[in-house]
């Protein structure tokens, strides 16, 4: 009988997985695997975990996207190939929703077991993986100075890191980037850039529309400068996925870019939710970088 090794931590997200553990166990159980837990609070604990992989049929991780970031980076750095199955249970689960991975724990697990496995892209940044998205500026570093408020990320979840983003923009300034693509070079004021593995992040599904986490290709996204009355609109744009032929936005499906700052002001960076390196950042796609369970009907 095959093993499924499922790695969660009890205090991520709303707290609440833990209480179906059990549920989930009895999933796989009914599928046909034997399940090994492994509690994790810190990255010893997670590199213990990961560590201790061998044979198994599948390591399942139940956490957001910077746990996800957290367990691939370690997967990578020792070596495991080990199929990745994921169980939603972050504050910021944008990877897994564009996985279409359902929202319920039991009803995750049941799309792990009777999921189908594809082999995966990565991004890479400076060195280090990205599953979902690396980006900077506007926005970027409301997720961080949220990570410490956890009676208003468990009371307002998303929207809790919406409110606090709308306080920014009274004071957003220019950022001066320099954009090299395979076939161009952009010199301009932005607000933010983006780089996605997925179709979107923050918990806007339609940044990317077309988006494929099996094509060898990340999708920049970068929003240039502009004024406060023109922002709705973008916004309005945004949330039906109708904003890729804005002239405010510069979009390219490419397999590497490199991103530079040209200005005084300091650039906010994020890596799946979490700080990221500081610019310059020289990012590219690592194709089929690893073996990820999806749900059967999952076609991108």
């Amino acid at each position: 009988m095959q093993t499924i090794r499922l790695i969660y931590n009890p205090f991520s997200g709303d707290k609440r997985f833990k209480d179906t553990v059990d549920s989930c166990a009895g999933v796989f159980s009914g599928a046909g695997f034997l399940t090994c837990f492994c509690r994790v609070h810190n990255p010893a604990s997670l590199e213990a975990a990961i560590a201790g992989l061998t044979d198994e049929y599948a390591v399942v991780i139940a956490g957001g996207d910077g746990t996800i970031n957290m367990t691939l980076n370690t997967m990578k750095r020792l070596g495991k190939t080990t199929p990745l199955g994921i169980i939603p249970a972050g504050t910021a689960n944008d990877f897994a929703s564009f996985l279409e991975i359902p929202k319920d724990p039991r009803a995750a697990a049941e799309a792990i077991a009777q999921g189908r496995i594809i082999s995966a892209d990565l991004g890479k940044v400076n060195g280090k993986y990205f599953v979902n998205v690396c980006g900077g500026g506007l926005f970027i570093n409301v997720s961080h100075s949220m990570s410490h408020d956890n009676l208003a990320k468990s009371i307002l979840g998303k929207l809790a890191y919406y409110i606090k983003g709308l306080g920014q923009l009274p004071n957003i300034s220019p950022l001066r980037l320099r954009i090299t693509l395979p076939n161009a070079v952009h010199e301009d004021d932005f607000a933010l850039f983006l780089l996605l593995n997925s179709g979107g992040c923050g918990g806007f599904h339609k940044i990317s529309p077309h988006a494929s986490v099996t094509d060898g290709f990340l999708d920049f996204v970068a929003f240039r400068f502009m004024p406060m009355k023109d922002i709705a609109g973008l916004f309005l744009k945004i949330l039906s996925g109708e904003h890729l032929d804005d002239r405010k936005i510069l979009f390219a499906h490419v397999p590497e870019v490199s991103v530079e700052n040209l200005g005084k002001e300091h650039v906010d960076t994020d890596v799946d939710g979490e700080p990221g390196p500081s610019l310059p950042h020289k990012i590219t796609c690592e194709k089929s970088a690893f073996s990820l369970i999806v749900p059967s009907r999952f076609k991108k």
